[in-house]
């Protein structure tokens, strides 16, 4: 089991259940503990070799890991925690594991609100993915992760959300690190199933304006999914959480009090 930890505000109140990206933690999301109690019970999860979760490796050496068992294990925390329907929020490969939950339980899913979602890799997302496979063996690991954060988040003002990552990511053991890239080689198959069929689930993209990589298949999937909506954060990068956190709190818990209608903000 994944180490988890709950906030309980009432019987009454609906869950949210946290799911970050690799490389990272729970502590991802602690600029909006504070905003989401007030409203939700809230449950955050540290994915298989991360945060706290790190000391159940080494059941998993001898597995591959894949997006499926990745979002199993968020399901059997949710089980364990006696949760039986919950909005989901994720950041960056989270909201992957997010959207394979709604393809394996969507009855367990209220709505989802994706944070610098990655729903298609272009031209230079697939190069430099080409070239980390190319050059793990070799390479020290740290090496790889810092030079994609610094891709994906290039700019100044993107720092805080960069050495939070790297920080974290500084934790994973080489091993583990490397069962994460190497779900890679999956992602753009599913990717493509995922921009062809549109789950009824209400989903909120929430996405800088300077996330270059990932805004653009975001705007294209909104257009032609009707149960979508997307909400872009001007002078924002990758982690609109981290970098805005107030903003994204507004927007999104507009959006899951509202069953999932467009936020006025």
């Amino acid at each position: 089991m994944l180490y988890y930890k709950t906030y309980h505000k009432s019987d009454e109140a609906e869950w949210v259940v946290f799911v970050h990206g690799a490389g990272g933690s729970s502590s991802i999301w602690f600029k909006q503990l504070k905003a989401y109690k007030e409203e939700f019970n809230v449950l955050m999860v540290d994915l298989r070799g991360h945060g706290k979760s790190k000391g159940m490796l080494q059941q998993y050496y001898e597995n591959e890991y894949s997006f499926k068992m990745a979002s199993q294990d968020i399901i059997d925390v949710i089980d364990d925690a006696g949760i039986e329907k919950a909005h989901f929020v994720g950041v960056s490969l989270g909201t992957i594991i997010i959207r394979t939950i709604g393809e394996m339980q969507p009855e367990r899913v209220r709505s989802m609100v994706m944070c610098g979602a990655i729903m298609r890799l272009n031209i230079r997302s697939r190069f430099l993915v080409s070239l980390g496979h190319l050059f793990k063996k070799v390479v020290p690991f740290m090496w790889l992760y810092k030079l994609f954060a610094w891709i994906i988040l290039p700019k100044k003002r993107h720092s805080e959300s960069r050495n939070l990552f790297i920080r974290e990511a500084k934790k994973l053991y080489k091993k583990e690190f490397m069962k994460w890239f190497n779900m890679t080689h999956e992602v753009n198959p599913l990717l493509k199933y995922f921009r062809e069929k549109e789950l009824e689930i209400p989903t909120l993209y929430v996405m800088g304006s300077e996330d270059y990589l990932f805004l653009p298949p975001i705007k294209k999937i909104v257009d032609d999914h009707k149960k979508s909506v997307l909400e872009v954060v001007k002078k924002c990068g990758h982690v609109v959480n981290v970098e805005q956190p107030e903003t994204f709190n507004e927007v999104s818990l507009n959006f899951l009090k509202s069953d999932g209608l467009p936020s006025n903000c």
